[in-house]
Protein backbone atom coordinates (compact mmCIF):
# COMPACT_ATOMS: atom_id res chain seq x y z
CA UNK A 1 0.00 0.00 0.00
CA UNK A 2 1.72 3.26 -1.29
CA UNK A 3 2.21 5.62 1.57
CA UNK A 4 0.04 8.92 2.32
CA UNK A 5 1.14 12.14 0.49
CA UNK A 6 0.42 15.15 3.19
CA UNK A 7 -2.04 13.64 5.10
CA UNK A 8 -2.89 16.88 6.98
CA UNK A 9 -3.12 18.53 3.83
CA UNK A 10 -5.53 15.56 2.44
CA UNK A 11 -7.52 15.47 5.47
CA UNK A 12 -8.34 19.53 5.82
CA UNK A 13 -9.02 19.41 1.99
CA UNK A 14 -11.60 16.98 2.62
CA UNK A 15 -13.01 18.23 5.73
CA UNK A 16 -13.97 21.58 3.57
CA UNK A 17 -14.89 19.48 0.98
CA UNK A 18 -17.80 17.87 3.14
CA UNK A 19 -18.10 20.94 4.77
CA UNK A 20 -19.13 23.05 1.55
CA UNK A 21 -21.44 19.67 0.37
CA UNK A 22 -23.09 19.86 3.86
CA UNK A 23 -23.61 23.31 3.28
CA UNK A 24 -25.35 23.14 -0.47
CA UNK A 25 -27.49 20.54 1.26
CA UNK A 26 -28.66 22.40 4.11
CA UNK A 27 -29.66 25.82 1.90
CA UNK A 28 -31.09 23.39 -0.65
CA UNK A 29 -33.55 21.69 2.34
CA UNK A 30 -33.96 25.30 3.47
CA UNK A 31 -35.00 27.22 0.13
CA UNK A 32 -38.03 24.81 -1.09
CA UNK A 33 -40.03 22.04 0.86
CA UNK A 34 -39.29 18.91 -0.26
CA UNK A 35 -41.06 15.44 0.19
CA UNK A 36 -39.44 12.31 2.48
CA UNK A 37 -38.56 10.32 -0.44
CA UNK A 38 -37.10 13.53 -2.50
CA UNK A 39 -35.19 14.87 0.50
CA UNK A 40 -33.57 10.40 1.15
CA UNK A 41 -32.74 10.70 -2.82
CA UNK A 42 -30.90 13.82 -2.58
CA UNK A 43 -29.03 12.86 0.26
CA UNK A 44 -27.83 9.60 -0.98
CA UNK A 45 -26.79 10.91 -3.82
CA UNK A 46 -24.76 13.49 -2.22
CA UNK A 47 -23.63 11.07 -0.15
CA UNK A 48 -22.46 8.50 -2.71
CA UNK A 49 -20.30 11.71 -4.65
CA UNK A 50 -18.71 12.72 -1.41
CA UNK A 51 -17.58 9.19 -1.14
CA UNK A 52 -15.69 9.42 -4.95
CA UNK A 53 -14.27 12.83 -3.62
CA UNK A 54 -13.02 11.16 -0.61
CA UNK A 55 -11.02 8.09 -2.35
CA UNK A 56 -10.23 10.57 -5.53
CA UNK A 57 -8.32 13.05 -2.89
CA UNK A 58 -5.34 10.72 -2.06
CA UNK A 59 -5.08 9.56 -5.98
CA UNK A 60 -5.06 13.19 -6.68
CA UNK A 61 -2.34 14.09 -4.18
CA UNK A 62 0.22 11.14 -5.70
CA UNK A 63 -0.27 12.63 -8.94
CA UNK A 64 0.32 16.07 -7.76
CA UNK A 65 3.31 15.52 -5.39
CA UNK A 66 4.23 11.91 -5.75
CA UNK A 67 4.01 8.67 -7.99
CA UNK A 68 1.70 9.58 -9.87
CA UNK A 69 2.18 5.46 -11.72
CA UNK A 70 -1.35 4.18 -10.26
CA UNK A 71 -1.25 1.61 -13.23
CA UNK A 72 0.59 -0.72 -15.35
CA UNK A 73 1.95 0.41 -17.76
CA UNK A 74 2.16 -1.45 -21.05
CA UNK A 75 5.04 -3.73 -22.30
CA UNK A 76 5.48 -3.27 -25.73
CA UNK A 77 5.78 -7.13 -25.71
CA UNK A 78 2.09 -7.56 -24.93
CA UNK A 79 -0.30 -8.90 -26.92
CA UNK A 80 -2.69 -6.19 -28.06
CA UNK A 81 -6.08 -6.22 -30.29
CA UNK A 82 -5.19 -4.85 -33.78
CA UNK A 83 -6.63 -1.48 -34.34
CA UNK A 84 -8.23 -3.35 -37.60
CA UNK A 85 -10.28 -5.79 -35.72
CA UNK A 86 -11.58 -3.23 -33.22
CA UNK A 87 -12.53 -0.82 -36.61
CA UNK A 88 -14.27 -3.95 -37.32
CA UNK A 89 -15.92 -4.64 -34.10
CA UNK A 90 -17.73 -1.22 -34.33
CA UNK A 91 -18.98 -1.42 -37.53
CA UNK A 92 -20.09 -4.99 -36.67
CA UNK A 93 -22.13 -3.85 -33.22
CA UNK A 94 -22.99 -0.64 -35.08
CA UNK A 95 -25.21 -3.03 -37.14
CA UNK A 96 -26.57 -5.14 -34.21
CA UNK A 97 -27.61 -2.18 -32.72
CA UNK A 98 -29.32 -1.28 -36.03
CA UNK A 99 -31.06 -4.86 -36.60
CA UNK A 100 -32.02 -4.79 -32.80
CA UNK A 101 -34.01 -1.55 -33.49
CA UNK A 102 -35.13 -2.72 -36.91
CA UNK A 103 -36.47 -6.20 -35.27
CA UNK A 104 -38.50 -4.35 -32.34
CA UNK A 105 -39.76 -1.72 -34.56
CA UNK A 106 -40.96 -4.74 -36.90
CA UNK A 107 -42.20 -6.44 -34.09
CA UNK A 108 -44.55 -3.77 -33.49
CA UNK A 109 -45.62 -3.25 -37.12
CA UNK A 110 -44.41 -6.31 -39.57
CA UNK A 111 -45.06 -3.86 -42.99
CA UNK A 112 -42.67 -1.20 -41.75
CA UNK A 113 -40.54 -0.08 -44.63
CA UNK A 114 -37.17 1.04 -45.12
CA UNK A 115 -37.61 4.50 -45.86
CA UNK A 116 -40.05 4.24 -42.55
CA UNK A 117 -37.13 2.86 -40.27
CA UNK A 118 -34.90 5.92 -41.84
CA UNK A 119 -36.99 8.22 -40.85
CA UNK A 120 -37.47 6.76 -37.36
CA UNK A 121 -34.01 7.56 -36.45
CA UNK A 122 -34.80 11.41 -37.28
CA UNK A 123 -36.40 11.18 -33.67
CA UNK A 124 -35.21 12.74 -30.35
CA UNK A 125 -32.51 15.19 -31.10
CA UNK A 126 -31.33 13.50 -34.45
CA UNK A 127 -34.22 15.83 -35.56
CA UNK A 128 -32.52 19.07 -34.56
CA UNK A 129 -29.23 17.63 -35.64
CA UNK A 130 -30.03 16.94 -39.49
CA UNK A 131 -32.32 20.46 -39.82
CA UNK A 132 -28.84 22.24 -39.03
CA UNK A 133 -26.86 20.20 -41.03
CA UNK A 134 -29.70 21.05 -43.77
CA UNK A 135 -29.83 24.40 -43.16
CA UNK A 136 -27.69 25.60 -40.88
CA UNK A 137 -29.31 27.36 -37.99
CA UNK A 138 -32.33 30.01 -38.18
CA UNK A 139 -32.86 33.45 -37.36
CA UNK A 140 -36.58 33.41 -38.39
CA UNK A 141 -39.16 31.44 -39.16
CA UNK A 142 -40.63 28.54 -36.73
CA UNK A 143 -40.21 28.72 -33.25
CA UNK A 144 -39.29 25.21 -33.20
CA UNK A 145 -36.31 25.54 -35.87
CA UNK A 146 -35.16 28.85 -33.99
CA UNK A 147 -34.31 27.46 -30.70
CA UNK A 148 -32.30 24.73 -32.49
CA UNK A 149 -29.50 27.03 -31.90
CA UNK A 150 -28.82 25.63 -28.23
CA UNK A 151 -27.36 22.33 -30.62
CA UNK A 152 -23.51 23.08 -30.73
CA UNK A 153 -22.43 22.71 -34.70
CA UNK A 154 -19.96 20.45 -34.50
CA UNK A 155 -21.64 17.51 -35.81
CA UNK A 156 -23.87 18.84 -37.84
CA UNK A 157 -20.76 20.41 -39.73
CA UNK A 158 -19.55 16.80 -40.52
CA UNK A 159 -22.87 15.39 -41.50
CA UNK A 160 -23.23 18.33 -43.92
CA UNK A 161 -19.53 17.59 -45.62
CA UNK A 162 -20.56 13.60 -45.83
CA UNK A 163 -24.18 14.62 -47.37
CA UNK A 164 -22.40 16.15 -50.38
CA UNK A 165 -21.28 12.69 -51.09
CA UNK A 166 -24.18 10.70 -49.98
CA UNK A 167 -27.17 13.02 -50.89
CA UNK A 168 -28.84 11.64 -48.00
CA UNK A 169 -28.72 13.59 -44.65
CA UNK A 170 -30.32 10.54 -42.56
CA UNK A 171 -28.07 8.08 -44.35
CA UNK A 172 -25.21 10.64 -43.39
CA UNK A 173 -25.99 10.92 -40.18
CA UNK A 174 -26.16 7.18 -39.52
CA UNK A 175 -22.43 7.11 -41.37
CA UNK A 176 -20.66 9.52 -39.30
CA UNK A 177 -22.19 8.16 -36.02
CA UNK A 178 -20.72 4.53 -36.88
CA UNK A 179 -17.41 5.68 -38.48
CA UNK A 180 -16.89 8.11 -35.55
CA UNK A 181 -17.99 5.11 -33.16
CA UNK A 182 -15.44 2.75 -34.40
CA UNK A 183 -12.49 5.54 -34.80
CA UNK A 184 -13.46 6.01 -30.66
CA UNK A 185 -13.24 2.20 -29.84
CA UNK A 186 -9.38 2.13 -31.35
CA UNK A 187 -8.93 5.36 -29.78
CA UNK A 188 -10.09 4.70 -26.21
CA UNK A 189 -8.61 0.88 -26.53
CA UNK A 190 -4.82 2.35 -26.93
CA UNK A 191 -5.35 5.51 -24.08
CA UNK A 192 -6.42 2.29 -21.44
CA UNK A 193 -3.62 -0.26 -22.70
CA UNK A 194 -1.54 2.72 -22.22
CA UNK A 195 -1.70 3.04 -18.97
CA UNK A 196 -3.81 -0.53 -17.75
CA UNK A 197 -2.52 -3.22 -19.94
CA UNK A 198 -4.59 -5.37 -22.29
CA UNK A 199 -6.41 -6.91 -20.14
CA UNK A 200 -8.19 -4.22 -18.73
CA UNK A 201 -8.14 -2.55 -21.96
CA UNK A 202 -10.40 -5.17 -23.75
CA UNK A 203 -12.98 -5.20 -21.17
CA UNK A 204 -13.21 -1.28 -21.01
CA UNK A 205 -13.85 -1.51 -25.09
CA UNK A 206 -16.42 -4.15 -24.30
CA UNK A 207 -18.57 -1.93 -21.75
CA UNK A 208 -18.45 0.79 -23.60
CA UNK A 209 -20.23 -1.01 -26.42
CA UNK A 210 -22.52 -2.19 -23.18
CA UNK A 211 -23.05 1.36 -21.51
CA UNK A 212 -27.00 2.14 -21.36
CA UNK A 213 -27.68 4.17 -24.43
CA UNK A 214 -24.71 3.12 -26.15
CA UNK A 215 -27.14 2.35 -29.05
CA UNK A 216 -26.86 6.63 -29.51
CA UNK A 217 -23.48 6.52 -30.54
CA UNK A 218 -25.46 5.53 -33.60
CA UNK A 219 -28.05 7.63 -33.89
CA UNK A 220 -27.92 11.24 -35.86
CA UNK A 221 -26.59 12.53 -33.17
CA UNK A 222 -23.59 14.10 -31.78
CA UNK A 223 -22.77 11.40 -28.94
CA UNK A 224 -20.24 9.34 -31.29
CA UNK A 225 -17.95 12.18 -32.60
CA UNK A 226 -18.09 13.54 -28.91
CA UNK A 227 -16.82 10.21 -27.97
CA UNK A 228 -14.22 10.35 -30.58
CA UNK A 229 -12.77 13.65 -29.76
CA UNK A 230 -12.82 13.12 -26.05
CA UNK A 231 -10.18 9.95 -26.73
CA UNK A 232 -8.05 11.74 -28.92
CA UNK A 233 -7.57 14.32 -26.49
CA UNK A 234 -6.81 11.95 -23.59
CA UNK A 235 -4.55 9.96 -26.39
CA UNK A 236 -2.67 13.20 -27.11
CA UNK A 237 -2.46 14.29 -24.07
CA UNK A 238 -0.76 10.75 -22.80
CA UNK A 239 2.07 11.17 -25.17
CA UNK A 240 2.44 15.15 -23.66
CA UNK A 241 1.35 16.27 -27.26
CA UNK A 242 -0.52 19.28 -25.62
CA UNK A 243 -1.36 21.41 -28.85
CA UNK A 244 -2.69 17.90 -30.17
CA UNK A 245 -4.99 17.68 -26.98
CA UNK A 246 -5.81 21.08 -26.68
CA UNK A 247 -7.18 20.76 -30.32
CA UNK A 248 -9.32 17.79 -29.43
CA UNK A 249 -10.45 19.38 -26.61
CA UNK A 250 -11.76 22.16 -28.82
CA UNK A 251 -12.80 20.61 -31.03
CA UNK A 252 -15.25 18.92 -28.59
CA UNK A 253 -15.80 22.17 -26.86
CA UNK A 254 -17.46 22.69 -30.24
CA UNK A 255 -19.79 19.65 -30.59
CA UNK A 256 -20.72 19.59 -27.14
CA UNK A 257 -20.69 22.36 -24.31
CA UNK A 258 -19.64 19.65 -22.22
CA UNK A 259 -16.40 19.32 -24.15
CA UNK A 260 -15.15 22.63 -22.04
CA UNK A 261 -14.84 19.63 -19.10
CA UNK A 262 -11.64 17.83 -20.89
CA UNK A 263 -10.18 21.34 -19.84
CA UNK A 264 -10.39 19.35 -16.32
CA UNK A 265 -7.64 16.54 -17.05
CA UNK A 266 -5.12 18.80 -18.73
CA UNK A 267 -5.11 21.43 -15.89
CA UNK A 268 -4.32 18.43 -13.68
CA UNK A 269 -1.63 16.56 -15.90
CA UNK A 270 -0.32 20.37 -16.61
CA UNK A 271 0.10 20.74 -13.06
CA UNK A 272 1.39 17.09 -11.70
CA UNK A 273 4.28 18.19 -14.11
CA UNK A 274 4.83 21.47 -12.89
CA UNK A 275 4.92 20.14 -9.46
CA UNK A 276 6.96 16.59 -9.90
CA UNK A 277 9.31 18.01 -12.37
CA UNK A 278 9.39 21.54 -11.84
CA UNK A 279 8.59 22.48 -15.93
CA UNK A 280 5.90 23.61 -17.84
CA UNK A 281 6.09 24.62 -21.44
CA UNK A 282 4.72 27.07 -23.50
CA UNK A 283 2.93 24.64 -25.71
CA UNK A 284 1.67 23.01 -22.46
CA UNK A 285 -0.25 26.10 -21.72
CA UNK A 286 -1.18 26.89 -24.99
CA UNK A 287 -2.95 23.37 -25.18
CA UNK A 288 -4.78 24.06 -22.02
CA UNK A 289 -6.05 27.47 -23.16
CA UNK A 290 -7.12 25.85 -26.23
CA UNK A 291 -9.95 23.61 -24.94
CA UNK A 292 -12.50 27.00 -24.50
CA UNK A 293 -11.75 27.96 -27.94
CA UNK A 294 -14.04 25.60 -29.45
CA UNK A 295 -16.75 27.07 -27.48
CA UNK A 296 -16.06 30.25 -28.00
CA UNK A 297 -16.21 29.33 -31.94
CA UNK A 298 -19.87 28.50 -30.63
CA UNK A 299 -20.50 31.69 -29.37
CA UNK A 300 -19.64 33.40 -32.05
CA UNK A 301 -22.07 31.40 -34.67
CA UNK A 302 -24.44 32.90 -31.38
CA UNK A 303 -23.84 36.47 -32.34
CA UNK A 304 -24.02 35.88 -35.84
CA UNK A 305 -27.19 34.00 -36.04
CA UNK A 306 -28.91 35.78 -33.13
CA UNK A 307 -27.18 39.16 -32.08
CA UNK A 308 -26.27 37.73 -28.57
CA UNK A 309 -23.53 35.26 -27.97
CA UNK A 310 -25.48 33.71 -25.05
CA UNK A 311 -29.03 33.23 -26.75
CA UNK A 312 -28.91 29.70 -26.50
CA UNK A 313 -29.09 30.46 -22.96
CA UNK A 314 -31.99 32.02 -23.40
CA UNK A 315 -33.17 29.35 -25.32
CA UNK A 316 -32.97 26.51 -23.05
CA UNK A 317 -34.28 28.77 -20.18
CA UNK A 318 -37.38 29.76 -22.18
CA UNK A 319 -38.08 26.52 -24.49
CA UNK A 320 -35.97 23.65 -22.57
CA UNK A 321 -37.12 24.99 -18.87
CA UNK A 322 -32.95 23.95 -18.59
CA UNK A 323 -31.22 25.75 -16.39
CA UNK A 324 -27.84 24.56 -14.44
CA UNK A 325 -28.73 23.40 -10.90
CA UNK A 326 -27.44 20.89 -8.38
CA UNK A 327 -26.72 17.54 -9.26
CA UNK A 328 -28.67 16.22 -5.64
CA UNK A 329 -31.45 18.10 -6.44
CA UNK A 330 -31.89 16.43 -9.75
CA UNK A 331 -32.12 13.35 -7.63
CA UNK A 332 -34.73 14.63 -5.58
CA UNK A 333 -36.82 16.09 -8.39
CA UNK A 334 -36.24 12.66 -10.42
CA UNK A 335 -37.53 10.20 -8.06
CA UNK A 336 -40.70 12.74 -7.27
CA UNK A 337 -41.34 12.49 -11.08
CA UNK A 338 -41.08 8.73 -10.65
CA UNK A 339 -43.41 8.09 -7.76
CA UNK A 340 -45.83 10.45 -9.40
CA UNK A 341 -45.83 8.39 -12.65
CA UNK A 342 -46.09 5.12 -10.65
CA UNK A 343 -49.23 6.14 -8.81
CA UNK A 344 -51.16 7.18 -12.06
CA UNK A 345 -50.21 4.55 -14.05
CA UNK A 346 -47.70 5.75 -16.18
CA UNK A 347 -45.61 3.15 -17.10
CA UNK A 348 -44.88 5.20 -20.58
CA UNK A 349 -42.49 7.88 -18.63
CA UNK A 350 -41.76 5.68 -15.79
CA UNK A 351 -39.63 2.64 -17.48
CA UNK A 352 -38.48 4.39 -20.20
CA UNK A 353 -37.30 8.06 -18.68
CA UNK A 354 -37.17 8.03 -15.21
CA UNK A 355 -36.09 4.83 -13.72
CA UNK A 356 -33.68 4.68 -16.19
CA UNK A 357 -32.14 8.60 -15.19
CA UNK A 358 -32.19 7.88 -12.32
CA UNK A 359 -30.13 4.83 -12.58
CA UNK A 360 -27.50 7.01 -14.53
CA UNK A 361 -27.44 9.50 -11.70
CA UNK A 362 -27.00 7.01 -9.00
CA UNK A 363 -24.90 4.16 -10.98
CA UNK A 364 -21.90 6.75 -12.36
CA UNK A 365 -20.70 7.70 -9.26
CA UNK A 366 -21.37 4.01 -7.84
CA UNK A 367 -19.24 3.09 -10.29
CA UNK A 368 -16.30 5.83 -10.10
CA UNK A 369 -16.65 4.81 -6.24
CA UNK A 370 -15.29 1.48 -6.98
CA UNK A 371 -13.03 2.38 -9.96
CA UNK A 372 -11.13 5.72 -7.95
CA UNK A 373 -8.58 3.93 -6.06
CA UNK A 374 -7.04 3.17 -9.54
CA UNK A 375 -8.18 5.16 -11.75
CA UNK A 376 -5.78 8.33 -13.05
CA UNK A 377 -6.77 11.30 -10.77
CA UNK A 378 -6.88 13.41 -14.01
CA UNK A 379 -9.42 10.90 -15.02
CA UNK A 380 -11.90 11.05 -11.93
CA UNK A 381 -11.63 14.85 -11.74
CA UNK A 382 -12.83 15.14 -15.22
CA UNK A 383 -15.38 12.59 -14.10
CA UNK A 384 -16.37 14.40 -11.29
CA UNK A 385 -16.57 17.81 -13.19
CA UNK A 386 -18.10 16.27 -15.67
CA UNK A 387 -21.07 14.56 -13.19
CA UNK A 388 -21.64 17.77 -11.67
CA UNK A 389 -22.45 19.74 -14.52
CA UNK A 390 -24.13 16.93 -16.69
CA UNK A 391 -26.15 15.73 -13.98
CA UNK A 392 -27.17 19.35 -12.16
CA UNK A 393 -29.34 19.77 -15.49
CA UNK A 394 -33.18 21.52 -13.82
CA UNK A 395 -34.70 19.86 -16.40
CA UNK A 396 -32.93 16.33 -17.27
CA UNK A 397 -34.04 13.93 -19.72
CA UNK A 398 -31.31 12.54 -20.93
CA UNK A 399 -28.99 10.94 -18.04
CA UNK A 400 -28.02 7.49 -19.75
CA UNK A 401 -27.32 9.40 -22.94
CA UNK A 402 -24.88 12.25 -21.37
CA UNK A 403 -23.15 9.41 -19.17
CA UNK A 404 -22.84 6.77 -21.76
CA UNK A 405 -19.91 9.18 -23.51
CA UNK A 406 -17.99 9.60 -20.09
CA UNK A 407 -15.17 7.56 -20.89
CA UNK A 408 -13.74 7.17 -16.84
CA UNK A 409 -16.85 5.06 -16.38
CA UNK A 410 -16.08 1.85 -18.78
CA UNK A 411 -12.93 2.36 -17.82
CA UNK A 412 -13.33 1.91 -14.18
CA UNK A 413 -15.48 -0.94 -14.78
CA UNK A 414 -13.07 -2.43 -16.91
CA UNK A 415 -9.97 -1.90 -14.17
CA UNK A 416 -12.77 -3.53 -11.32
CA UNK A 417 -13.58 -6.52 -13.54
CA UNK A 418 -10.30 -8.66 -13.55
CA UNK A 419 -12.49 -11.81 -11.33
CA UNK A 420 -14.39 -13.57 -14.18
CA UNK A 421 -17.26 -13.96 -11.76
CA UNK A 422 -17.22 -10.17 -11.27
CA UNK A 423 -16.93 -9.80 -14.75
CA UNK A 424 -19.29 -12.04 -16.27
CA UNK A 425 -21.86 -10.70 -13.70
CA UNK A 426 -21.23 -7.00 -14.87
CA UNK A 427 -21.25 -7.96 -18.65
CA UNK A 428 -24.50 -9.62 -18.19
CA UNK A 429 -25.93 -6.54 -16.36
CA UNK A 430 -24.72 -4.25 -18.38
CA UNK A 431 -26.13 -5.72 -21.70
CA UNK A 432 -29.35 -6.92 -20.37
CA UNK A 433 -29.74 -2.60 -19.52
CA UNK A 434 -28.59 -1.59 -22.79
CA UNK A 435 -30.93 -4.07 -24.39
CA UNK A 436 -33.67 -2.64 -22.23
CA UNK A 437 -32.87 1.14 -22.77
CA UNK A 438 -32.87 0.31 -26.68
CA UNK A 439 -36.26 -1.06 -26.71
CA UNK A 440 -37.54 1.54 -24.99
CA UNK A 441 -36.19 3.50 -27.46
CA UNK A 442 -37.43 1.87 -30.27
CA UNK A 443 -40.65 1.57 -28.93
CA UNK A 444 -40.69 5.74 -28.13
CA UNK A 445 -41.57 5.45 -24.47
CA UNK A 446 -40.13 8.93 -23.47
CA UNK A 447 -36.12 8.09 -24.47
CA UNK A 448 -34.26 11.58 -25.17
Amino acid sequence: MKEKVYPKAQAVLSACGLAVLGLLFTLWLIKDRHGAAEVAAALACLALFALVCLRFVPVWFRLWFGEPGIAERVDEKEKRIPASTLFAAGILWAVCNYLAVWGTLYYVNPEITTEEFLQFWKSADAFHYLCIARDWYLSEGELDRIVQLVFLPGYPIVVRLAATVIRNYVLSGLLVSTLCFAGALCVFYRVVLTEYGSGTAARAAAFLCLMPGAFFFFAPMSESLFLLLCAACLAALQKRRWLLAGLFGALASFTRSLGLMLFVPLFFELVGDLLREKKCSLGAVCGLLLVPTGFAGYLLVNYLVSGNPFQFMIYQREHWYQGLGLFFNTAAYQTRYALAAAAKGDSKTLMGLWLPNLAAVFGAPAILFFGAKRLRASETAWAIAYYVIAIGATWLLSAPRYMAVLLPLPTALGVVSERKNVRALLYLFFALANAYYLVMFALRRSVW
